[in-house]
């Protein structure tokens, strides 16, 4: 008989929220995200190196005795929920949470302490867009090394550790110096995607890719929505504090019963959305029932996510739609994030099957 999901954030969730948006607040300014987008460097090593070493938080989900700090996905979902708000540009979900959760699956335990105890980055070399369970492609291994070309790999480009799966089955550590790492087009420009080419790489193989990879990509999907999360709830309070200090009419633009209204439905959105993604993070640090909590969180959170920035970037009109403000950073993050790690479409679909819900 399963329990009921803990949806409420302890005292020390609290405080970890407290300490990890003070640190953004002070080095994750909007305007410095912009412009690093702008740049041939989009990602703020500072600020991971921040979060990874001066706080610890890259080793949340590695145990102590790993040098990690044996935290559970609950706490992870907070960091994320920050990052999320903050349209943060750091590796954080593809390092710290897919590649850990792959290598936790592997047993590796020295690759483990070296991203718990040193601002290492790893990427599950799988396109960012495959949900759990979905086939991906592999790598060729021939004559002891690996051959092959995978896109769509997010934050491919700054690793320093990939972790492969090959035709064999299994899932090969290779050093990044080792591949060729081409930056692709993306839409959010706060999490780059890349193709990594591998040309007789020479990898490790630390476990069987199959179970891995699935690991990794629920807890992904599933802490991905924390960052929707984040994102839809920013979206929502910075629509509000503008409508309440824009005047038309020589009233706030925010008194107008229509705008009342929308707001009114995102809120409710949000809420909903904020139950879905504590009860994903819940399931995944209990692994009570995590396939169909994830599933039920992204089917939701996508496009909650992505109607609060489309809602925050109408709202704010004119101003909304420069260059200079946010609101286009959010929009893009939330598109993207709507097709990382599984369509709503496909969850609901998985979701379905999990509950043996026949489409008519």
């Amino acid at each position: 008989m399963s329990t009921q999901p803990d949806l409420l954030y302890s005292e020390e969730e609290e405080a970890l929220r407290a300490a990890v948006r003070d640190l953004l607040t002070d080095h994750c300014d909007a305007a410095d995200v912009i412009t690093r987008s702008e740049s041939d460097a989009p990602h703020d090593l500072p600020l991971w190196k921040s979060l990874a070493d001066g706080m610890g938080l890259a080793g949340l989900l590695i145990p102590e005795s790993l040098s990690g700090q044996g935290a559970s996905h609950r706490e992870v979902a907070v960091v994320l929920e920050e990052l999320g708000r903050a349209v943060a540009p750091v590796p954080y979900l593809t390092s710290a949470v897919v590649a850990t959760e792959a290598l936790l699956a592997c047993g590796a335990d020295d690759l483990l302490t070296r991203l718990a105890s040193t601002p290492t980055i790893a990427a599950l070399a799988i396109g960012l867009h495959l949900a759990p369970g979905a086939p991906f492609r592999t790598a060729r291994l021939e004559g002891g090394v690996l051959h092959g070309e995978l896109t769509g790999i997010a934050d491919a480009a700054l690793a320093d550790l990939l972790l492969v799966p090959a035709d064999d089955g299994g899932l090969y550590a290779v050093d990044a110096t080792d591949v060729t790492v081409t930056p692709q087009v993306s839409l959010d420009l706060t999490r780059p995607l890349a193709t990594v080419a591998l040309d007789g790489a020479a990898g490790r193989r630390v476990g069987d890719a199959g179970p891995a990879v699935r690991r990794a990509l629920r807890a992904g999907a599933g802490l991905l929505a924390s960052e929707q999360l984040g994102l839809a709830d920013r979206s929502l309070t910075e629509t509000v504090r503008y409508l309440k200090e824009r005047k038309q009419f020589n009233r706030p633009v925010g008194g107008f019963q229509a705008l009342k209204h929308r707001l009114a439905q995102l809120w409710l959105e949000v809420v909903n959305l904020r139950a879905a993604a504590r009860a994903a993070a819940d399931a995944l640090a209990g692994d009570a029932e995590a396939d169909l909590a994830v599933t039920v969180a992204q089917a939701y959170a996508a496009p909650v996510a992505v109607h609060a920035a489309e809602e925050a970037l109408q709202l704010h009109a004119g101003i909304g739609m420069t260059w200079e403000h946010p609101a286009h950073l959010f929009l893009k993050r939330a598109k993207a994030d709507s097709l990382a790690y599984g369509t709503a479409g496909a969850h609901r679909a998985e979701l379905a099957a999990l509950v043996d819900l026949q489409a008519p």
